[in-house]
């Protein structure tokens, strides 16, 4: 029983400081990620590639991304996320670096690869290093506002890497952003504990606070992956983040490309420009994050508060994406361009509040399920794309984008937020 003093000194802050070193690390996942898609008209002129060929070495990495998503995240759930996240950075920033050193469209592919490898590991694990750390009533910010660090990277990367290759080839920004990533290592591995009493920096009220909201279960646990894969739930959760990864991912590889051939704008404009709708989308994070939890705290309950900002922000995407490809003045389209990704934003930070909510101790294994299958998503959109570009043109590709997140809408009208996929899953629902 915890004794009146414990009570009566203030709280400590230091799951704050992990969310925030998470979101550092979520930045990085995406300034990563992105370089190659404003490198690509660079290395497309040095190799004389075409746009099917960088196609696939967009979708090399989506492919290794979705593939080692359940490894990724049974790594967090076995092993810890502080050792195992740590492990993945160093991976993933080493073929950063590699990036800068292939020759041939095939070694690209390779690297790409390895690279997805990597990252599939990121958010799952990051998701289960939330889990011993964060409220219930907080978990919708915190998820929103990690996925903003991870479009605030996508946004700014763009723009500085176009004036890194103005002044030092495409090679340079792939070196940099890898070093990088291995200081975050060093620093998460330094400063991170897989529970709150394992921190010196925790008092005793922040640990107590923490530990009734959400129990003391072990850092490591063993995964019911025969349960989890039964439950109907995770693959409708799944189904729907296939549709997102889908869209989300157009404006991560192929969209430079798309205001490089469509709009005619040179290396500088297209990297302001690129920017913009994953600039909306940060601020649709923290919106759809914020008023998910807000709903929580005025008594809506998990269900409602979940679909009613995930729903809506797909509505929004939708019915957005076909009128900012239609429409031929430049300013007018990136604004429509803007809205849509700040509707799609709306819902990522509810979706992986939800793998916290249904999860619990699994919500490594959950969310890497549901990342499995939106990364497929995203791997089919970066190969897909080249060639109905190809054939069709532009803008039956955003066609395609508002048809999936009509699809994404009702698929969450399904999902139900309340309801834990297994028993250790239940103080987190709660």
């Amino acid at each position: 029983m915890p004794v009146a003093g414990e009570r009566s000194v203030r709280p400590t802050r230091v799951r704050h400081a992990v969310l925030w070193l998470t979101v550092l690390a979520y930045l990085i996942t995406y300034m990563d990620r992105v370089v190659i898609a404003t490198a690509a008209p660079s290395i497309q002129k040095e190799y004389g590639f075409s746009l099917v060929t960088m196609g696939w070495i967009f979708a090399a990495f989506q492919f290794a991304y979705a593939l080692f998503q359940i490894p990724g995240g049974w790594l967090g759930d076995r092993f810890g996320p502080r050792r195992a996240l740590t492990g993945v950075v160093i991976w993933w920033s080493t073929f950063t670096a590699a990036t800068a050193l292939t020759w041939s469209a095939g070694s690209m592919m390779v690297c790409r690869f390895l690279f997805g490898m990597g990252e599939a590991g990121a958010f799952p694990i990051a998701t289960r290093s939330l889990s011993r750390w964060m409220l219930p009533a907080e978990r919708g910010w915190a998820q929103g506002l990690t996925h903003a660090g991870a479009r605030l990277g996508g946004a700014v990367t763009p723009v500085f890497v176009a004036l890194l290759i103005l002044d030092f080839g495409w090679r340079m920004p792939f070196l940099l952003f890898a070093g990088v990533g291995l200081v975050w290592a060093v620093s998460w591995f330094v400063y991170y504990r897989d529970a709150p009493r394992e921190h010196r920096g925790v008092n005793a009220a922040e640990r107590l606070m923490i530990e009734e909201a959400l129990g003391t279960g072990p850092a490591r646990a063993r995964v019911p992956w025969r349960h989890l894969l039964r439950r109907p739930q995770l693959w409708t959760l799944s189904a729907m983040y296939f549709c997102y990864a889908y869209c989300i991912n157009i404006f991560l590889t192929w969209f430079p490309k798309y205001l490089h051939d469509a709009r005619g704008y040179d290396l500088a404009v297209m990297g302001l420009f690129a920017s913009l709708p994953l600039m909306a989308g940060v601020v649709g994070d923290l919106a759809g994050g914020w008023t998910s939890d807000l709903l929580v705290k005025r008594g809506a309950g998990l269900k409602l508060a979940r679909r009613a900002v995930a729903v809506t922000g797909f509505a929004i995407a939708a019915a957005m994406m076909p009128l900012a490809a239609a429409i031929d003045a430049p300013v007018a389209s990136i604004i429509c361009f803007c809205v849509a990704v700040f509707g799609l934003e709306l819902t990522v930070g509810v979706s992986w509040a939800v793998t916290l909510d249904i999860g619990g101790e699994f919500a490594g294994s959950v969310s890497a399920v549901m990342n499995t299958l939106g990364n497929l998503g995203a791997a089919i959109a970066a190969a897909v794309t080249g060639y109905i570009v190809t054939v069709a043109g532009w803008f039956p590709a955003f066609v395609v984008l508002a048809v999936l997140c009509a699809i994404a809408a009702l698929l969450f009208l399904r999902i139900d937020a309340s309801r834990p996929l297994a028993a250790g899953g239940e103080g987190a629902a709660a």
